[in-house]
């Protein structure tokens, strides 16, 4: 049976990785798996891997709490849509809410735009609260020069 090997690359490690896959064509009966390069999501100013659960703002990390990246991640899937407390809460911490979901969404949120905003302050988006209902984020016009 054979084996199978996997190894995660770093973006600056392609010099290494041409150079693992020059020496693995050498075997002829090596069998060769490719997969499907990830297609980040693009939004204004950042970009988002959801299977390295990574977002970077100008090949740059923007570094984020398990929740604070789940929340970012399902709001912009929704771009434009209002998600509620509740439908952010069950989707976020996987439990039904017991009355204390704003306070828990409201910190993480603004966590969230704080941390956003100190890696990318020109981006045109928001998290926009929409009061009593929930959050909705938003991409605001681009400026013109």
């Amino acid at each position: 049976m054979g084996r199978i090997l996997l190894i995660e690359f770093e973006n600056d490690d392609t010099e290494a990785f041409n150079e693992i896959v020059e020496l693995l064509n050498r075997y002829p009966g090596f069998e060769h798996l490719r997969l499907k390069a990830e297609q980040p999501l693009c939004l204004p100013g950042i970009e988002i891997y959801p299977a390295q659960r990574k977002i970077y703002r100008d090949r740059r990390e923007i570094h984020l709490t398990a929740k604070e990246y789940d929340l970012l991640c399902l709001l912009a899937a929704n771009k434009g849509k209002v998600l509620t407390y509740e439908q952010l809460y069950k989707s976020v911490w996987g439990e039904e809410p017991m009355g204390n979901e704003h306070n828990a969404i409201g910190c993480h949120i603004r966590n969230l735009r704080d941390k956003l905003h100190e890696a990318a302050p020109d981006t045109p988006f928001t998290i926009r609260c929409v009061r009593e209902v929930g959050y909705t984020f938003e991409i605001t016009e681009e400026s013109t020069s």
